[in-house]
């Protein structure tokens, strides 16, 4: 009996651990505040048309070639794989308190997508 109640015991205080490190407060950076902003702004704007990362037109596209679907889709994926990156890297550079690289890499990441 005694056992029970030393597991039952261990079992609730891992799951509170867990569920006091789940919610723990997340300290922000110099722009964490910006990046969770552009974040909100992102998600908000997901289902307008338009809306979503992009990326420069090709020398392909200003010659007048016609886009066939896997070039679509080709540079959907590499706008959202970029912006991804930037945004990425506008964290990393948030936890190390650079405001600079963070500043830099978060104005990318909002040049490369489209609040529409």
């Amino acid at each position: 009996m005694t056992t029970r109640a030393n597991r039952r015991t261990v079992a609730v205080c891992i799951v509170g651990a867990a569920i006091a490190l789940d919610t723990a407060p997340v300290w922000a950076g110099p722009c964490g505040e910006e990046i969770t902003a552009f974040e909100t702004a992102v998600r908000q704007s997901a289902k307008r048309p338009g809306a979503g990362p992009f990326l420069r037109q090709s020398v392909g596209a200003q010659m007048a070639r016609q886009p066939t679907p896997e070039s679509i889709k080709r540079a959907q994926t590499q706008a959202q794989a970029s912006f991804d990156a930037a945004l990425a890297k506008a964290k990393e550079m948030d936890v190390r308190g650079d405001q600079t690289g963070c500043a830099a890499a978060l104005g990318s990441a909002k040049d490369m997508y489209n609040l529409q």
